[in-house]
């Protein structure tokens, strides 16, 4: 087949290098100038687990199966990343119960590493540490997402696919002759595949709207969730990465640390209608507030403002978080066509699950 995967962030990447892998060919085509320039850049480049989700849903099954193949990938094809693990940590009674059933979902998920410690042994293990309790996590790491990308770009292109940059997907109408494309950016025109894959990150429900017989019923909502994230000046304070137990929209405002030890805290959730990437230097205080519950050793003025991405979720605040959506011919009733919606995290870990089960659907 001939396939047309729109996105060229980490699970369009994926895809494409999947596909080309099978023996396909691949155009993955990207409308920024560059790779990986949305979700896929402002994250916190973290190998999840797999500990939030619930047991059966797809974000459970890709992030436990894709953080198996990502670090096995990465090992493979030199992509730094590292098994650093985290803490999950409690500060009060009702955060306790909290990570006790975090724990019990990570089991049931089939993740392993995981044990629950007292606040002595968490000290024991992050001397600057406060809490009441904390769910180790051995199998949580960092990974240099750039340099994944690329290494799954040079994969793709190696099977013989190519990534299109500054082409701007503007209309699909399924034909008697396959899926005619109608792009634009600096050199417009048409072209005809066999099968598209819809992994437009933020743009996939647009894309969906403008591909011609796509029920306007199986589109699902787009709500923004931006997360700002601050850097830390000063020496490293912590060896893992440590998680506070989850909030309303996200994971809690974390702790990480990128492959060189420095520091960053985020991202915060903050509901949004259009996009905007700028960080306001004046959250910087509800995040002091926050992080001075496990860290209350954090000096004032360490927090430095550094970049913010945008969850692409299906549901806003206050509703349950929707699993990953993946829309093949039985749900939209078009041939050959497979659409991602709603890929934020775990999407980076699950990226290589993910594309093994899109390739299966345009194949079947």
């Amino acid at each position: 087949m001939n396939v047309l995967v729109v996105g060229a962030g980490v699970v369009g990447l994926a895809c494409g290098r999947e596909l080309a892998q099978r023996g396909h060919s691949v155009i993955v085509a990207e409308r920024e100038s560059a790779i990986g320039s949305g979700v896929s850049s402002r994250n916190s480049e973290v190998i999840h687990a797999g500990l939030y989700y619930p047991t059966g849903s797809l974000r459970a099954h890709h992030c436990v199966e894709g953080r198996r193949r990502l670090y096995e990938f990465c090992d493979s094809h030199g992509v730094a990343a590292r098994r650093c693990g985290k803490l999950v940590v409690a500060t009060s009674d009702l955060e306790r119960a909290k990570i006790e059933g975090i724990y019990r979902q990570g089991l049931d998920n089939g993740v392993g590493g995981l044990s629950l410690i007292d606040a002595e042994r968490a000290r024991a293990l992050e001397p600057n540490l406060a809490c009441t309790a904390a769910l180790v996590s051995e199998e949580t790491g960092i990974v240099d997402s750039h340099a994944l990308m690329l290494a799954l770009q040079g994969d793709l292109e190696d099977a013989g696919g190519i990534v299109a940059l500054n082409a701007v997907v503007d209309r699909l109408e399924f034909t008697a002759l396959g899926w005619e494309v109608r792009y634009g950016g600096s050199d417009p025109g048409m072209l005809t595949v066999d099968a598209v894959v819809n992994s437009a990150g933020l743009g996939a429900q647009e894309l969906a709207r403008s591909t011609s017989g796509f029920p306007p019923a199986r589109v699902p909502p787009l709500v923004y969730a931006k997360g700002s994230y601050f850097g830390c000046l000063g020496k490293p304070a912590f060896t893992r990465l440590i998680y506070p137990a989850p909030v309303d929209g996200g994971l809690g405002t974390h702790l990480t640390l990128d492959l060189a030890g420095r520091m960053r805290f985020g991202p915060d959730v903050e509901w949004i209608e259009t996009l905007d990437y700028e960080v306001d230097p004046a959250r910087a205080e509800s995040f002091y507030a926050s992080i001075r519950r496990f860290w209350p050793a954090l000096p004032d003025g360490a927090l430095v403002p550094d970049y913010a991405g945008i969850r692409p979720k299906l549901t806003g605040p206050g509703e349950r978080a929707a699993d990953f959506l993946i829309a093949g011919p039985p749900e939209h009733r078009l041939p050959r066509l497979v659409a991602l919606f709603g890929i934020e995290s775990p999407g980076l870990t699950s990226a290589l699950s993910l594309a093994e089960e899109v390739a299966d659907r345009l194949e079947e």
